[in-house]
């Protein structure tokens, strides 16, 4: 087991970069009492973050009588330190940065996102189907790809899955893995990169980017009576996948607000957010498979992602200072 760290200060470096990756300058936090900064992470490179969330803007903008100004983060540590220098009221976050928020009163969670009625999902790890690899313990020595190193199901929890079959998972997230090679990215850039390059052997990623090419007689159970991608999809699209194991169920991921954003702002917005329908969140001008992936918010607090907290405990990562 490797020492405790501290993942989002040594991830500074990449929030400075990331900030400089923002589609525009962020500055100081929109003036205005009715306006409010809202920042978005892709987690797929091959879609439009900003369309994908313009239905959810104008709703907010509606009910809350609020305008919202967003900009896209390079990554998720872009983010948390957006909301540390007081340059971000709401965000589309990974679970780590609201329990890093919350640890340091610096966030509060509005509402975890639901997807057709779930509120949880999985992490799966994937192999190609012709693959040798057959279990976890085969990936000693071999090239694994993970989504952003923040991201809760295409990193955080791979790793934890791969720590718990037995391999050395050395520094990472923010260091190197001692008994693999890992690589970091997005969801869909580490499912292309499984596929298309030959020493990259499995992937680690939320089930949403790859359930679609794992046949259903792999999955257990548990995934099939919770995760919404039990839609009859399961194993549709090629090219087929291998399961190599699936996570404990996770709490979904939350929208976070700053913690000194005004009572009485916080109050109208989350009451609008956490009363959003599946209809107000379509975007007529994308196609269905480019849509938001969730469909409602329902109420939380940071304390819904208590199973989160372990993992972070066992991969000895200290989120805080």
């Amino acid at each position: 087991m490797s020492s405790r760290r501290s993942f989002l200060k040594k991830a500074g470096a990449a929030g400075a970069l990331g900030m400089a990756g923002l589609s525009g300058c962020i500055g100081s936090v929109t003036g205005g009492s009715d306006s409010v900064k809202f920042l978005l992470t892709p987690s797929e490179s091959d879609v439009d973050i900003k369309k994908q969330y313009k239905p959810l803007f104008e709703y907010l903008e509606s009910e809350a009588s609020v305008t919202i100004d967003s900009e896209v983060a390079a990554d998720y540590a872009a983010v948390y330190q957006a909301f540390k220098s007081g340059q971000a009221d709401l965000a589309d976050s990974s679970p780590t940065i609201a329990i890093q928020g919350g640890n340091e009163g610096v966030t509060e969670v509005m509402g975890i996102r639901v997807a057709y009625g779930a509120a949880k999902y999985f992490s799966l790890m994937t192999t190609t189907a012709d693959s040798e690899i057959e279990k976890l313990t085969d990936l000693e020595g071999k090239t694994v790809a993970f989504a952003d190193r923040l991201s809760t199901s295409g990193s955080l929890f791979p790793l934890y899955m791969l720590n718990q079959a037995g391999l050395d998972t050395g520094n990472a997230p923010d260091g190197k893995p001692e008994d693999f090679t890992g690589q970091w990215s997005d969801h869909s850039t580490a499912r292309e990169t499984l596929v298309n390059r030959d020493e990259v052997v499995a992937a680690g990623t939320g089930a949403f980017s790859v359930a679609s090419h794992v046949p259903k007689d792999q999955f257990p159970q548990q995934f099939l009576d919770i995760s919404a991608e039990n839609d009859g999809d399961l194993g549709s699209e090629t090219p087929k996948l291998k399961l190599l194991a699936a996570s404990d169920p996770i709490p979904r991921a939350p929208i976070i607000m700053r913690s000194e954003l005004d009572s009485g702002m916080k109050s109208s917005l989350t009451d609008a957010l956490t009363s959003v329908t599946q209809d107000d969140l379509i975007n007529e001008d994308l196609k269905e498979d480019q849509q938001l992936w969730f469909t409602g918010v329902e109420s939380g607090t940071v304390e819904d992602y208590e199973p989160i907290q372990k993992v972070i405990d066992t991969l000895g990562i200290s989120l805080g200072q």
